[in-house]
């Protein structure tokens, strides 16, 4: 796995990834360095997704997830370097989602602007107790521009979103989940343990299986109900003829623990 400068990537094995963003002097905050870094990280991930089976995303310290853009590089930028960067976050945000493999976020502290938005781009959501949310983009003279006002109200329905976005103001991992954004509220001690134990239950599940399911959910949700189920059976046949599903079937009638092996 490669070195970057503001993530840390630890392989937990067995397909497992545990991607840190790593700024915490800086509450976690997207430079453009981190949109880099995510971004070759994500392209590796997209290019290769044998390699892994469930990847988990949070933030070093115990404060922020990431407080979203870094606005001390920001300042001073001219329109057109401001706009060279947010393209940058763009194709990082586009990886994010685009990813085959499932990403859990493991929301560690203050998830604001772009950081609330880079969340969004999980799959699902575990939050310490503690953490926080919120889009504040329209109180800096700017909107979300990284899937924020597609992926929220797809979270949290449309009257919530505008609510949400456009006031800008935070709300706490508690009402996240009431609202449906989040899946599960943890203690900050156990966050990282109680996302890792879920990532390796899906892990340890058959990882083309995992894969289809995941773009058959996405995707058919932006589909009418026919067309969903059209693409659900294509996903579905792609693993009739696998070893896995071999395997699945025997190991159920031996009663004994499957071994996957993605083929």
């Amino acid at each position: 796995m490669a070195e970057y400068e503001t993530i840390r990537v630890d392989d937990r094995g067995n397909g497992l990834l545990l991607v840190m963003l790593n700024r915490p002097q800086s509450a976690n905050a997207m430079n453009t360095q981190m949109g880099r870094d995510l971004l070759a990280l994500f392209d590796a991930i997209n290019a290769d997704p044998l390699a892994h089976r469930c990847i988990v995303v949070t933030g070093a310290g115990d404060k922020a997830f990431c407080a979203g853009g870094d606005l001390k590089e920001r300042q001073g930028m001219s329109d057109e370097a401001w706009q060279a960067q947010h393209l940058l976050f763009e194709r990082m945000i586009r990886a994010v989602i685009a990813c085959p493999v499932p990403v859990i976020g493991a929301i560690n502290g203050a998830a604001y602007a772009g950081g609330c938005e880079i969340a969004l781009c999980c799959d699902f959501l575990y939050a310490a107790e503690t953490a926080r949310f919120a889009l504040t983009e329209v109180t800096l003279g700017i909107m979300p521009g990284a899937g924020g006002t597609q992926n929220l109200p797809r979270a949290v329905g449309e009257r919530r979103a505008k609510e949400i976005i456009l006031t800008g103001r935070p709300f706490s991992a508690g009402e996240a989940y009431d609202w449906g954004m989040v899946n599960r509220l943890c203690t900050p001690q156990r966050l990282l343990e109680e996302t890792i134990e879920t990532a390796r239950r899906i892990a340890d599940n058959a990882p083309i299986s995992v894969r289809q399911a995941k773009h058959a959910i996405h995707y058919g949700l932006q589909m009418d109900l026919a067309s969903g189920m059209m693409l659900e059976i294509e996903a579905y046949n792609r693993m009739v003829p696998t070893e896995d599903r071999r395997e699945g079937i025997a190991s159920f009638n031996e009663k004994r623990k499957p071994v996957f092996k993605g083929r």
